[in-house]
């Protein structure tokens, strides 16, 4: 405005100098010039030096206006930002057309707003920081204005502004107008919401993640505290068997799994509760208003039954379950992690007891995870100062009564508790993966002892011993290699080592084992299918596997007598087995009844007490020294005080 008022009167300077303002008239226009808009110090100046100087210094002075001028606009079109001058003696408003623009408004058909009209587009809640912000500066305690705001679109959605002014003020040092900026900023702030939003929730499902239940956990633990009637429970929800899922059809199925799982989670809470992923198939829920255990535990079942029912992935139905352990808040608790770490103790032992189930932790659970951890924390020690050892329990022929074989049995040699039964940290080591080092020892271990024996008697030149393999040794990609290595290192012929597989292990991803176990059994390896009849093979895959011999389970041949039932069980795997072409081992032999029953039904082999307990590699060698003598007495090589646990033979 500025800028054209002066370059009309100039125009009329050049063209007639009788036009021209007499000094004392010059004064008048200048102060009409302020009222109207007000411009740098530097313009100022050349319009009062122009009072005094003549047409061609006139002249001068309005070609330094227009570079001005221009320098202005260039600036401000560059910067797309809208401008505005607020009056304050008036009451005026004007709006640049790229402010109205930002707004949706069209300068050259709608109205210039004035201030109400302007503040009340600005949204309620930023109304009183924007005006605020305002009377701050405007009494002078701010240098500038400056705010962040929403204000209202045309079409009826907010845009996130960020305005910037400041004030002119008379002699006095009131304000006398206000003028600045406004841009928009709209997509700043989206990014910057949804930067938050990224760091509080999953990625995949869209469900907080543990820093926002961290959060959440530790304003409900600050409110128990001071309400006594207030109460929360935190379920931590593990899915059974995802792995196997992810990897059977693929990662992307394994997404659109846990997208249902989420749904279906969601579906089962109320708005006030919260359902977050720690990551993986791990998830947790908070349930506010819980103070029973009765409550909670309606609530984990009806999950549990939910998420059993089928998830159609890919054209397939999916069946799922999971593992729930609870949690309920209490004021002794005073971390968020804390609470989230016994419902997770809590769902291991869900996983322990079966699986497809919920436990609420108690004080029983909380000694058993803390022994569980010292376990932990034990077999990490013996594994690095070899306090492990094995047993040999023989492998006799039913009809010769001559041994051809030895399983392998590790022992523990704790060094407070003494010999540490195998179902005691067998459990630990497979959860921990220590399983793998404590596996690979008994495999180098074994075949080193076997190729003793051979190399110092002759009659071990047949024998074989039987190493069980776990289920997470079998998962190592490259566990041939390490049997192969292992054999060559020993020197041990391959026909010489027999690895014993459980059934429910083969079967868990049986395509998988069926290649790995092929390439075992070209090297010369021979196979065992351990615990034959307790698990969930099927005949369909059982033929395809290169298997030697099936062992029956202790449980049946314990019961030989006791029910006909298990009788005709046996008498059906050697079945089976002769079909197939494979040998039986009858494990847990004990009495002269179930050897016989055993001899009948023509079972090859038996291992168990009626033998021999599992004995040192020094008692075994004993026995295979004298295998020549015809009066071969097992009894004779039964070690004195064996304690019961030399029963677990895995």
């Amino acid at each position: 405005m500025l800028h054209s008022l002066l370059n009309r009167q100039l125009k009329k300077c050049r063209l007639d100098e009788q036009a021209c303002p007499k000094p004392e008239q010059w004064q008048g226009f200048l102060e009409r010039i302020n009222r109207t808009y007000t411009e740098a110090d530097q313009e100022r100046y050349l319009i009062e030096r122009s009072l005094m100087v003549s047409s061609q210094e006139m002249q001068e002075v309005y070609e330094q206006l227009r570079e001005s001028e221009t320098r202005y606009a260039l600036a401000a079109q560059g910067a797309n930002d809208g401008l505005w001058d607020w009056d304050l003696v008036t009451g005026g408003v004007f709006c640049s057309p790229r402010w109205m623009e930002i707004l949706g408004m069209e300068s050259d058909k709608e109205q210039m707003p004035d201030k109400e009209l302007w503040l009340e587009k600005v949204h309620p809640d930023d109304r009183a920081t924007v005006v605020g912000d305002f009377k701050t500066h405007l009494k002078g305690e701010t240098t500038n204005f400056q705010n962040e705001h929403r204000i209202m679109h045309t079409d009826g959605e907010y845009r996130w502004v960020s305005s910037r002014a400041m004030a002119v003020r008379n002699s006095d040092g009131k304000a006398v107008r206000i003028a600045g900026s406004m841009s928009d900023i709209t997509e700043r702030k989206r990014a910057e919401e949804k930067l938050a939003h990224d760091a509080v929730h999953d990625a995949l499902t869209g469900l907080p993640n543990r820093k926002k239940l961290v959060e959440r956990l530790a304003r409900s633990i600050k409110r128990i505290k001071y309400n006594q009637g207030y109460g929360f429970a935190v379920l931590f929800i593990d899915l059974d068997r995802f792995k196997t899922i992810n990897d059977s059809l693929g990662h992307q199925a394994g997404d659109e799994l846990l997208l249902i799982i989420t749904e279906k989670l969601c579906d089962l809470v109320r708005p006030s509760d919260m359902v977050a992923r720690l990551g993986g198939d791990e998830f947790v829920l908070v349930l506010e208003n819980i103070t029973s255990r009765e409550r909670v535990s309606q609530i984990a079942e009806r999950i549990l039954t939910k998420l059993q029912t089928p998830c159609e992935i890919g054209g397939q139905q999916i069946y799922t379950s999971a593992s729930i352990g609870v949690a309920l808040a209490s004021p002794e608790y005073d971390q968020p992690d804390d609470l989230v770490r016994d419902a997770d103790i809590a769902m291991y032992r869900a996983k322990v007891k079966g699986k497809a189930r919920f436990e609420i932790f108690d004080s029983k659970i909380h000694s058993g995870a803390i022994s569980l951890l010292q376990t932990e924390m034990d077999l990490r020690r013996a594994i690095e100062q070899d306090e492990f050892t094995l047993n040999y329990q023989p492998i006799v022929s039913l009809h010769t009564e001559k041994i051809v074989g030895f399983e392998a049995l590790i022992r523990w040699n704790h060094p407070t508790r003494g010999l540490v039964p195998p179902n005691d940290f067998i459990p630990v080591a497979e959860e921990t993966g220590l399983i793998l080092p404590i596996g690979n020892w008994v495999l180098r271990e074994a075949c080193g002892q076997m190729k003793q024996w051979q190399d110092k008697f002759s009659l071990a030149q047949s024998l074989i011993v039987n190493v069980n393999l776990s289920a997470r040794q079998l998962e190592q990609k490259d566990l041939v290699e390490q049997i192969a290595r292992i054999l060559k290192e020993t020197k041990l012929p391959p026909s010489c080592l027999k690895l014993e597989i459980t059934e429910s292990v083969i079967m868990k991803n049986a395509e998988e084992t069926i290649t790995k176990v092929m390439k075992l059994r070209e090297m010369g390896v021979r196979l065992s299918i351990d615990d034959f009849g307790t698990g969930y093979s099927s005949l369909s895959y059982l033929h395809r596997f290169p298997i030697d011999t099936l062992k029956v389970d202790r449980s049946f041949v314990n019961l030989i007598g006791a029910e006909g039932e298990h009788s005709e069980i046996i008498q059906t795997i050697i079945t089976l087995a002769f079909h197939l072409g494979m040998d039986v081992v009858a494990e847990g032999v004990e009495t002269a009844e179930q050897l016989e029953f055993l001899r009948q039904v023509n079972c090859s082999y038996g291992q168990g007490y009626f033998y021999s307990r599992p004995v040192t590699n020094i008692v075994a060698a004993k026995m295979i020294e004298e295998l020549k003598e015809e009066e071969f007495v097992f009894s004779n090589y039964l070690p004195e005080n064996v304690s019961v646990i030399d029963n677990y033979t895995h």
